[in-house]
């Protein structure tokens, strides 16, 4: 069982940067991928950003490439989220997810590959 906690969020002005951190309990969630979506009001919730559980690949929304940028740190089981020249249009509820152990499926952008939640944190951007 892996639980997952998110934190960072928060408001920021058009053009800032916010590092949000998800710290998960579990001894399996190193051996897990790791993925970024977010949902803002009235819309469907959308991948953002994606993670290996080997931390050899990752996998960006082309509406957050060169913008964002996720890592892992094992040994803290943590995974972050560094969120630069943020945009009104970031405003979202971001939730942080993992896969079962080992998965080794391609759809890192389905929520369906996804198997544990965090709670969700906001961010809002003003313009």
């Amino acid at each position: 069982q892996v639980q997952l906690v998110e934190s960072g969020g928060g408001l920021v002005q058009a053009g800032g940067s916010l590092r949000l951190s998800c710290a998960a309990s579990g001894r399996t969630f190193s051996r897990c991928a790791a993925g970024w979506f977010r949902q803002a009001p009235g819309k469907e919730r959308e991948f953002v950003v994606a993670i290996n559980w080997s931390d050899t690949s990752t996998y960006y929304a082309d509406s957050v490439k060169g913008r964002f940028t996720i890592s892992r740190d094992n040994a803290k089981n943590t995974v972050y989220l560094q969120m630069n020249s943020l945009k009104p249009e970031d405003t979202a509820v971001y939730y942080c997810a993992a896969t079962s152990p080992y998965y080794t499926g391609s759809r890192y952008a389905s929520w369906r590959a996804y198997d544990y939640w965090g709670q969700g944190t906001q961010v809002t951007v003003s313009s």
